[in-house]
């Protein structure tokens, strides 16, 4: 398989980098948004952003969906579950079964 070609962007707020996919998101914002505390601050940006576009920001909120439910989001991947649940199991609340 072949590299991926590169191209490079900028985004809005001047940032330059490299992307070989269509994907509009600049690593560096992404980095300066993410939380330094807090459950989604241990996910990745796509899973961060996969909760944050269906208004899943608190521990309370992500409780009302089941773990299958949440991975039909775009962008949440089985990866992030492990952490998801330990997350609520820390604050004791769990999935919506």
């Amino acid at each position: 398989m072949a590299p991926s070609e590169k191209y490079l962007r900028t985004c809005n707020k001047g940032h330059n980098y490299y992307k070989s996919s269509d994907c509009p998101t600049c690593p560096t914002c992404e980095q300066e948004r993410k939380p330094s505390q807090g459950f989604l601050s241990l996910l990745s940006a796509p899973a961060r952003r996969a909760l944050e576009n269906n208004g899943i920001t608190s521990l309370q909120q992500l409780s009302k969906y089941s773990e299958k439910e949440i991975l039909q989001f775009h962008g949440m991947g089985p990866a992030s579950l492990p952490k998801l649940r330990s997350a609520l199991q820390e604050s004791g609340l769990s999935f919506r079964r």
